[in-house]
């Protein structure tokens, strides 16, 4: 039996329920996390609590009891005897009136849900540049985990339908901000560079371990820098992907960098 956290305690899948006015289902109005698990351990539970916390207070949303949360994930873990796999961590504002304005005292929902992990690693991507869906660079919903995730739905589903499995996002500029679920990562000249934060990408979690141990710069990118990389990556707190293709033109690959950005995140 799967366990996960609603609210106040820890019930089973089957028996869990959400109420039909939670503001997460009806509006989007939440904000998520997504962790890995490895023999046991939360991977950089300080930094997703953290960029929780700073998407809460985006929202609006009463500040969160991070001690609380921590202890909620580590009970998760716990009652599910979890070595490795994942845990998806969900806040919203709770229930609220028909209409858009939310209550004067919102009482947020948290939900945590575990996985296990990929029964496989991921093999190298064939990436799509979204046509369709910009990201919005100069939006608040830029910086943080947003429930509102269908821009991302929609750039992945326009790469499946042209025999791609991952989705690049263009900003309003037209340069290069973010993969639909991923950190965009190129290897030019010796260095890993990604764009930064004011391009429009997220500030993702592997993005931030491998900025702080110096191994990743950050500077504007356009599609011709990732044609001519010596070597194109999607991180994230899951997985690390090299990208073969773009638009069905094969890309440089880069032996061994995968294995490199893989051992400073998951370390």
């Amino acid at each position: 039996m799967t366990w996960l956290w609603l609210n106040d305690g820890l019930v089973s899948a089957d028996a869990a329920c959400i109420a039909p006015g939670d503001r997460g289902l009806t509006l989007g109005d939440g904000v998520f996390e997504t962790m890995r698990v490895a023999q046991g351990r939360i991977g950089h539970l300080a930094r997703h609590l953290d960029r929780l916390r700073q998407g809460a207070e985006i929202l609006m949303f009463p500040q969160p009891d991070l001690d609380r949360i921590e202890d909620v994930l580590r009970r998760v873990v716990r009652h599910n005897d979890m070595m490795d796999g994942s845990l998806r961590l969900t806040l919203t504002r709770g229930c609220g009136p028909r209409g858009v304005m939310p209550p004067v005292q919102p009482s947020p929902t948290l939900l945590v849900t575990a996985a296990p992990p990929p029964s496989a690693p991921l093999p190298p991507a064939n990436m799509i540049v979204s046509t369709q869906v910009r990201r919005d660079e100069a939006s608040p919903l830029s910086r943080i985990k947003s429930l509102n995730y269908l821009p991302n739905v929609l750039a992945r589903l326009e790469a499946a339908r042209q025999g791609g499995d991952e989705a690049l996002m263009l900003n309003l500029a037209g340069r290069v901000a973010e993969a639909s679920a991923s950190t965009i990562v190129i290897h030019r000249q010796g260095r890993l560079v990604t764009p930064p934060v004011a391009e429009g990408a997220l500030p993702g979690i592997a993005r931030a371990v491998l900025l702080a141990a110096g191994m990743l710069d950050e500077a504007p990118l356009d599609l011709d820098d990732l044609r001519h990389a010596e070597g194109v990556f999607l991180t994230s707190s899951l997985s690390v992907r090299e990208v073969a293709s773009l638009d069905g033109v094969a890309l440089a690959r880069m032996a061994g960098m995968a294995d490199a950005i893989r051992a400073c995140v998951y370390a």
